[in-house]
């Protein structure tokens, strides 16, 4: 009996160690930040807020992710945008149009002429572009869904839309983003340049390159995923062809809902126009179901078309992310932007 006891008090002390082990590498559920495994964020911030998952930014997580920043290494992960660059079909085209120039200054005098010895003159531009495009962060009123079009936290078009953009959740309420970056080479996992076109990433790819770099996700990560897409950019992202061959790969509904549910990222991200593979599969309620999942359910705001060769080129899968949008009142997404990695 005695043995028996002994036997049983070394075997349940071994599992507990083994259960304490596996634990300590998953992403833990926390009341504090509003995270459950199995379930994600969804609208648990009040029934005014704009913000998401993001609200788990605290002073603590952005000291930890600052605290990532060892060598002061940057890499920047906008990429410059013209009237020639690539984009998405569902968003208008971009141009900057010259306003004022030393030409219509001086010789046009298109303005009250300035007491002016100097000869100074300036350039000033107006735009006409999309607010989707080239790099940026989906903002929460992005997508809607249902008849009644209602994106997160239940804002409905009928009450807080309008002719000047949405009236909650629009790219002035995404705060400025300071957190833990997780780089997923999945172009590096696979051993090509780039992903094939319309190649859906899945939760046993995510899990295998996650392995393979040595990296675990931790509540509050910002998490971005690699296709190799980018790599064709160059100068301004011109060449159409080469970049929309690839940049219909992407992340499969079920590899999307690990990083929420199972990993706790509060953002996501790549470096292709829709974050998603396209098309989705045969069946899908939505065109889109990973934008209406993370966007409406999660409250999770989406980076699109970051740059991540320099990352995955120096093998940097962990660093401090830190990404501030444009304050435009109305705009969908925070756009033109420039994100960066400190490692």
């Amino acid at each position: 009996m005695r043995r028996s006891h002994a036997g049983w008090i070394v075997a349940t002390t071994i599992v507990g160690l083994w259960a304490a082990q596996w634990l300590s590498a998953q992403p833990e559920a926390s009341s504090s930040t509003g995270w459950t495994r199995g379930k994600g964020w969804g609208w648990i911030w009040g029934a005014d807020d704009e913000v998401g998952a993001l609200n788990a930014m605290t002073p603590d997580t952005v000291s930890a992710a600052l605290s990532l920043a060892r060598s002061g290494r940057i890499y920047d992960l906008g990429v410059p945008y013209d009237r020639t660059s690539f984009k998405w079909p569902g968003h208008s085209p971009g141009e900057i149009l010259t306003f004022r120039s030393p030409e219509g200054v001086k010789r046009q005098k298109d303005l009250p002429q300035l007491a002016n010895p100097a000869g100074t003159a300036w350039h000033s531009c107006a735009l006409f572009i999309n607010d989707n495009v080239a790099t940026q962060i989906d903002g929460l009123a992005h997508a809607t869904t249902g008849a009644d079009n209602h994106w997160y936290n239940g804002f409905k078009e009928e009450d807080w839309g309008g002719d000047w953009g949405p009236r909650k959740c629009d790219a002035n309420s995404i705060p400025p983003v300071v957190t833990r970056g997780v780089l997923i080479d999945m172009a590096g996992y696979k051993g090509v340049d780039a992903l094939e076109s319309n190649y859906s990433i899945t939760v046993a790819d995510v899990k295998g390159a996650l392995q393979k770099q040595g990296v675990a996700l931790k509540v509050g990560d910002t998490v971005l995923v690699r296709t190799g897409t980018l790599r064709y950019w160059k100068e301004s992202g011109a060449d159409h062809a080469k970049i929309k061959e690839h940049d219909s790969a992407g992340m499969s509904f079920d590899a999307t809902k690990y990083l929420i549910e199972q990993g706790g990222a509060i953002m996501v991200g790549s470096d292709t126009s829709g974050y998603e593979s396209w098309p989705t599969p045969d069946g899908s309620r939505s065109f889109m179901p990973g934008h209406d999942y993370l966007l409406i359910e999660q409250g999770v705001h989406i980076g699109e078309f970051h740059y991540l060769e320099d990352l995955a080129r120096d093998g940097v899968y962990e660093f401090c992310y830190i990404a501030l949008v444009n304050r435009i009142r109305g705009t969908t997404a925070g756009f033109c932007m420039r994100p960066i990695a400190i490692r």
